[in-house]
C-alpha cells in the first residue's frame, strides 16, 4: 500500500444518510461492503455515476471474464495499486485463473509461456499506461482473430477505468480489506 493510513476514512453504515444506504444497498445484500464503497459514500453523486461505468466494465463487457481479470490485474500492478491487486486476485481465481497466471501479470507480456492472447492484452496495457495508445501493431495483432470491434474497445475502457480507480485508491489511501492477498498472494491482510 502506498499510504498506510487512509486520507479519507471508509464511513461505516452508522452515519449513512438514506441516500447512501440506498447507493450501498447492493453491496450490503452481496455482503461486500468493501473499503472501495465505503469511501466513495463522500461523495454519493460521484460514486452514483461512476458505478454506472464501474457496472458496464465488470458485468456487462464483451471481454470474457478471464482475459479481462488479467487486463485489470495488469493495469493495477503498473500502477502500484495493492488495494486493486488484492481485490482482483480473488475474482481472478474465482474465474478459473490459476497462481502462475495471475502472477504472470507481474512480469507482463514478456512471461515466457504464456498465450499469443495473453501477451498481446497486457501489451496493449502495457502501451495505454505508458503512452495512452496502443500501437498499430499491437492493435493489428488484437484484431486478427482475437478480439473483435467491441471487445477491443472495452479493452481500453476497462485500462482506463482501472487506471482511474488504481488512482484514486492510491491517492485516497483506501487501506485493504481483511483477507486481501498481497503482491505475491500471501493473505497478508487478516481477518
Amino acid at each position: 500500500m502506498r499510504l498506510k493510513k487512509a486520507r479519507l476514512e471508509p464511513q461505516e453504515a452508522d452515519v449513512w444518510t438514506d441516500e447512501v444506504k440506498e447507493l450501498m444497498r447492493p453491496f450490503t445484500e452481496a455482503g461486500s461492503e468493501f473499503n472501495i464503497f465505503k469511501t466513495l459514500t463522500h461523495h454519493p453523486d460521484l460514486m452514483r455515476r461512476w458505478m454506472v461505468f464501474a457496472n458496464h466494465i465488470l458485468f456487462k463487457s464483451t471481454i470474457p471474464l478471464r482475459e479481462r481479470e488479467l487486463v485489470i490485474l495488469r493495469i493495477g500492478y503498473l500502477c502500484n495499486a495493492g488495494y486493486e491487486w488484492g481485490q482482483h486476485v480473488q475474482v481472478a481465481r474465482k474465474a478459473g485463473m490459476s497462481d502462475a497466471e495471475i502472477l504472470s501479470t507481474k512480469s507482463g507480456p514478456d512471461t515466457p509461456g504464456i498465450s499469443e492472447l495473453d501477451k498481446l492484452l497486457m501489451q496493449a496495457t502495457d502501451e495505454l499506461h505508458a503512452d495512452a495508445h496502443i500501437s498499430d501493431a499491437t492493435w493489428s495483432a488484437l484484431e486478427s482473430g482475437h478480439l473483435d470491434k467491441k471487445q477491443l474497445m472495452d479493452l481500453v475502457f476497462t485500462v482506463g477505468q482501472y487506471n482511474l480507480v488504481s488512482m484514486a485508491l492510491n491517492t485516497l489511501g483506501v487501506q485493504p480489506d481483511d483477507g486481501l492477498p498481497d503482491w505475491d498472494l500471501n493473505p497478508q491482510y487478516k481477518t
